[in-house]
Order: C-alpha cells, then sequence, then structure tokens
C-alpha cells in the first residue's frame, strides 16, 4: 500500500525545500513529523502540511490502521514555475529577480509485517 500527496506552486526555492525533505527521507511517519515540527526552516511548515497530507490519505483511502508502520518511501521536490520580476538600479537600468517555486511530493510506504 503506497499513498502520496503533492503540494503544487508553494512559493519556496527548490534548494531550501530541499533542504528540509532531504532530513525525512527513509524515516519512519513519527519521527519525520517530529523532525519537521522542530525544524527551524520556513520550508518546514510546508513540508509538515504535505507530510500530514499523506499520512491522512493513507488512513481515508487505503484504509490503514496502524499508521506506526507507515515510513516515508519518497520524497523529492521539483521546479515549479519562475515568477520574473525586475528591479530598477541606479542609472535607468533594471536588474532581473526570479521568484522559486516548488513542487513537494511525499510518498508513504507500508512496512512488511
Amino acid at each position: 500500500m503506497e499513498c502520496r500527496a503533492v503540494g503544487r506552486f508553494i512559493r519556496i526555492p527548490p534548494r531550501k525545500a530541499r533542504l528540509v525533505v532531504d532530513l525525512i527521507r527513509g524515516c519512519d511517519i513519527n519521527h519525520a513529523l517530529n523532525t519537521v515540527k522542530f525544524t527551524k526552516k520556513y520550508a518546514a511548515r510546508a513540508v509538515e502540511k504535505i507530510l500530514k497530507s499523506a499520512l491522512a490519505n493513507a488512513q481515508h483511502n487505503h484504509g490503514a490502521k496502524d499508521v506506526d508502520r507507515l515510513f516515508v518511501k519518497e520524497a523529492f521536490v521539483n521546479q515549479g514555475p519562475t515568477m520574473k520580476r525586475s528591479r530598477p538600479r541606479a542609472m535607468g537600468r533594471a536588474t532581473p529577480i526570479k521568484k522559486r517555486s516548488s513542487h513537494i511530493t511525499i510518498v508513504l510506504k507500508e512496512k512488511e509485517a
């Protein structure tokens, strides 16, 4: 049994979101939730929300009765669309600003008995 949750168009650069996602990959669900809860990164809030969504999907859609047997099988961050803005600079010039976004995917799987 595998269940997944995807957060799309999240306004966090993928490079910063990967720092948090790398912490929980391969961990059991309780350890992953505690790790994300106490991580002092802005991306940890979004990852925690997606992790809880994957857990709810496992309970509701797949009928996972023992949630302690779940672990994070896959967790990855892909790059979403980039908003392009410009910032005025000296002498009438402008420099580009890239506001990056992420697609975060978390897959949970049940351990074998």
